[in-house]
């Protein structure tokens, strides 16, 4: 796999002179983009180095996590299986996207109840599939493990010295974490939640080795996979604006989240803000076929 990434200026007017940038992640690879390179990178030479010639994962009907997988398995010579959330999913395949992707670069699916999916951490659960489907290298559902973190370790580079605050959204806890381990001691890392609650804390507090950080909960949407049509309108506008495609699971929320903490005075004078775009954008065609059967706006920020 290769990378690229860059710092790109957002092009937005904003008040007290504040500054905001975004690292476009999202460029990194094609099929393997933002913090899903980041988080694999050292997951496969460690599955390498342990001489597994299959990969095992979890996710959901329209998982970045398991496109990512599955393409990353297939360009470096993996098998990789997929368990996927909701039983119902196994003749929609051809419909969904993410899942036909996936299987075109040979991932084999095991879809299972909602009930089932949720041992997904439980030992007797993975003796169960490795039973089934004999040695693999087990990669957790989202990516998230000490090898992810150390690939997210890497986001930021000496460039990025000069910003006081980067922001990115939190799905598992891992890209944050790795963020939190290698920022600077004058800057702040603020997190946003794309799930409900504030349960994600103490996660990211095994993780990491800093404490100038803080979860910012209040621009969920309503939970995970949720959108509404003033967040759909902003996002189009944002890409109108900028030409910045931006998921809405995951970065969008948190951009919106950012614009509308400088408008209610959040941040100080002169403050620069490092935005981390995490990728997700194959989502997008995903979650278009979802609004368009609910008779809603689309995102027309991404082929």
């Amino acid at each position: 796999m290769f990378s690229y990434s860059l710092n790109q200026a957002i092009p937005i007017n904003l008040p007290k002179s504040i500054s905001l940038v975004i690292k476009r992640e999202d460029l990194i690879h094609p099929f393997v983009s933002g913090n899903k390179f980041r988080k694999l990178k050292y997951n496969l030479l460690q599955a390498k180095a342990e001489n597994q010639s299959t990969l095992l994962t979890f996710g959901g009907a329209y998982s970045n996590h398991i496109a990512a997988v599955a393409y990353a398995g297939k360009e470096n010579g993996f098998q990789t299986i997929g368990i996927i959330r909701g039983d119902e999913l196994g003749d929609k395949i051809e419909s969904n996207p993410t899942l036909k992707f996936a299987q075109e670069c040979g991932m084999q699916f095991e879809f299972v109840y909602r009930e089932t999916y949720r041992l997904k951490t439980e030992a007797t659960f993975l003796e169960q599939l490795q039973q089934q489907y004999g040695a693999f290298y087990l990669i957790p559902e989202g990516g998230t493990n000490t090898f992810a973190i150390q690939g997210c370790e890497e986001i930021l580079t000496p460039d990025d010295a000069s910003f006081d605050y980067v922001a990115c959204a939190i799905g598992t806890g891992g890209t944050i974490s790795g963020i939190i381990n290698s920022v600077l001691p004058h800057q702040k890392v603020l997190g946003f939640p794309a799930l409900k609650g504030n349960f994600l804390q103490d996660e990211i507090r095994n993780f990491v080795r800093q404490d100038n950080w803080k979860l910012i909960t209040d621009y969920h949407f309503g939970g995970y996979g949720k959108v509404t049509n003033d967040l759909i309108d902003w996002i189009n506008q944002f890409y109108d604006q900028t030409q910045i495609p931006l998921d809405p699971v995951y970065t969008g929320k948190m951009v919106f989240g950012i614009v509308d903490l400088i408008a209610k005075n959040y941040f100080p004078e002169n403050a620069k803000i490092l935005l981390i775009h995490t990728g997700g954008l194959q989502g997008i065609q995903g979650m278009n076929l979802k609004l368009k059967n609910k008779g809603l706006p689309i995102l027309h920020t991404h082929d």
